[in-house]
This record gives C-alpha cells, structure tokens and sequence, in this order.
C-alpha cells in the first residue's frame, strides 16, 4: 500500500508542469487569500502590540466616575491635589510627589502630502509628566520650556503629519507653536504630541482642570489602598485605572474592528479559492481518468489514488499559501500607517507579521487544499474501472 501510494504520488507530481495553467490556478487564489488575511491581521497586531506596551503597570490613573476614555474625563485642582498626597504615591529623590495633572485636545494638523487636517492628540502634561513615562525618550532637539508654547512630537506623530519637525512651527489655536524636540517610546504615546500642562491649560481655555491625574506609586501593592481612598472619599467621583491596563483595554475597542473585517474577508476570499481549488482538481482528474483506471485495473488500491489527488491538491495549496505570506511579508511587515483610534484621533503604529501569523496563513492554505481536493479525490478513487476507461 505505501509503496503503491508513493507511486502514484510521484506520478501526479512530475505530471503537474503539464497542467501548469489549472494548477497556477491554486496557487495564485490561495496566495491572495493568505496574502489578505496576513495584511489584515499583521495591522491587528501592530495596534495590539502598540496599544498593550503603553503605560506602566505601576502608575495609576484617575479619571471622572463613569468616564470611559481620557477624553471624556474632568478632574479637578482638588483631585489632583488630594491625589498627591493619598497613600502609596511616590516620592522624587526631592521628596516631590510622583503626579502629573494632564490634558487631553484634539488638535488638527494636514497629514504629509494632504491639505486637509486629521485629528492629532495634544497632551499637556505636569513637571513629572515625563519621568512617569519610563520607555520615553528624547531622540531629536530638547524637552519643551514650561510656559512657552514649544511642543515635542512623538515619531509616528512626525512621521505622519506636515510640518512636526525640530525647528519648524505649526498654527494651533490662532497662534503658532515650536516644535523643539522629537521623541520615542514605542508604543500609543508616540501618535501625540506634548506640551506643558499650564500652557495648554491657557490656549484651551480650562484653568486649573485637567482630563486625568497620571500618579506613580511605590510598588504594585499600593494600587489598592491608594484606589481605596479616593474612590471613599465624599469630596470625589472618581475611577481609577492602571495606566497598563487601561491602554491594553483599549485594543478590544481600536483592534477588534481590524480583525472582524480581516476574518470576514478572509472567510470569503477563502470560499472562491476552494472553489476554484475544487474545479481545478475535477478537471485534473477527468484529464486523467483512463489513467488512474488503467492502475486501478492492474491492481492498486483507491487509498492510494485518494492520497496522490490529496498530496497535489495541499502542496499547490501550501505553495500557494507561502507565496502570499512572503509577499505579505516583504510588503507590510514594519511598515508605519495610522488609523482613527480611541478619542477620535490618529494611532500611529506598525504592521507586525509575526511567525504565528505567517503559521495560521499556512494552516489555512492547507485546510483550502484539503476541501478543494477531497471530493475529486474520492470521485477518482471510487469511480468504476469500466466507466472510467469509456469515458477516458
């Protein structure tokens, strides 16, 4: 029996080149198809993993009570103050509370090679605004003045929009604004641009209110007692939220959309490949139907008719499927885009086309295959040696 199905399987193979067009027909339907779903869900992860890196697990935000985003949120001078001196925040090397009261704008600026303006966000963040975030740093230029309208970008933010260099200015407000310094971190900070949070405060017209107070404690078991006398105290509606899991929530609003379409798509895409798959493989074997019933009459099995129709029909649909995974790769992995996230502004992040991803492309390439070959294998298999010859 296996020497029987090595046979036939060698037999198909070195046949295949004869039905080069029907079998490109595989391959170039079942490479766009993991090509597609590659694309799709390597921009799912970019947002995942840039959305999961943001934040420290040790420092706590405080928003409005019933809030859902930093947008939404208003806290006041006294919340940020009773903040500062709850349980468990710590202390700079100066004996200084470890707070910063932000500001969360939308600004609007043109993307590179647009006119018109996309949402961008504009933080205005405290003296330990930038202490409090451990993976930032500046990578062109200076940290802005407090007090003057001097901003620093984030990377991607520089990279998308016109006009956030080191040295240039941008209209924000009725007044115009330096950019002084370009910073990196890695993960959603890096879509906004900062400002100093009294500056910002002035421009936008809100004294003495911010969105969120960003506090960092002392270590991990302080998150509840500091959460604890906040939310107990009468003066406050609050929330608090770890700033690492508040961002990691986020990907379920910003990433989900992302996969839905990427699965649908892929699910339909899917569907014609197998049909096509399924035509191809029908029409090979009824090119080859005297054939495989000239075997079937000299003694071999369908077992091994079945294998050999099997074999083809996965190793076109793995060839298939690792061209389209290539192509995905070379094309999109690394590359920077950004999309409408959270709060109604850009997040700027990179496609990520992972060895997982690249692994469940293939697995789909092969369960396409399998689909696509399975009833013209069995049709081959078990079709009657004497209607076989006839019709050959």
């Amino acid at each position: 029996m296996l020497k029987q199905t090595i046979q036939i399987v060698l037999l198909n193979l070195r046949s295949i080149p004869q039905r080069l067009g029907a079998s490109l027909v595989i391959v170039i339907g079942i490479a766009g198809v993991v090509g597609v779903f590659t694309a799709l869900f390597a921009m799912a992860r970019g947002i995942d993993s840039t959305l999961i890196a943001t934040g420290d697990p040790l420092n706590a935000m405080v928003l409005r009570g019933g809030s859902q985003a930093e947008l939404n949120s208003t806290v006041s001078r006294e919340t940020l103050d009773l903040a500062s001196t709850a349980p468990g925040v710590r202390q700079t090397s100066d004996g200084k509370p470890m707070v910063s009261g932000e500001l969360i704008v939308i600004a609007e600026l043109p993307r590179k090679g647009e006119t018109l303006g996309a949402n961008v966000t504009l933080r205005g963040i405290g003296e330990q605004g930038l202490a409090l975030r451990k993976n930032l740093s500046i990578s062109e230029g200076r940290a802005f003045t407090p007090g003057l309208q001097e901003l620093i970008v984030g990377r991607g933010a520089a990279e998308q929009f016109e006009g956030l260099s080191v040295g240039k200015s941008v209209r924000l407000r009725g007044s115009e604004w330096n950019v002084v310094g370009i910073f990196t971190s890695n993960d959603a900070f890096e879509s906004e641009i900062f400002t100093d949070i009294a500056t910002s405060q002035t421009a936008w017209g809100r004294p003495n209110t911010f969105s969120t107070a960003l506090v960092g404690l002392a270590d991990a078991g302080q998150f509840e007692p500091f959460t604890a006398t906040l939310t107990a105290d009468p003066r406050l509606n609050v929330e608090v939220r770890n700033q690492r899991d508040y961002f990691t929530a986020q990907t379920k609003e910003t990433g989900q959309g992302v996969k839905v379409l990427g699965t649908v798509v892929a699910v339909i895409m899917a569907l014609g490949a197998v049909f096509a798959a399924l035509n191809t493989m029908y029409a090979s074997v009824s090119t080859r139907t005297r054939e495989i019933a000239t075997l079937r009459a000299i003694g071999f099995s369908p077992f091994p008719v079945v294998v050999s129709v099997m074999v083809e029909a996965m190793l076109l649909a793995l060839l298939g499927g690792a061209i389209g995974a290539l192509l995905a790769y070379l094309l999109f992995n690394g590359m920077t885009v950004s999309t409408l996230g959270g709060g109604f502004s850009q997040l700027v992040f990179n496609f990520k086309v992972t060895p997982g991803l690249v692994g469940s492309g293939l697995m789909l390439a092969l369960l396409i295959g399998f689909l696509g070959g399975l009833l013209p294998a069995l049709r081959a298999a078990w079709m009657p040696v004497t209607t076989a010859l006839r019709a050959g």
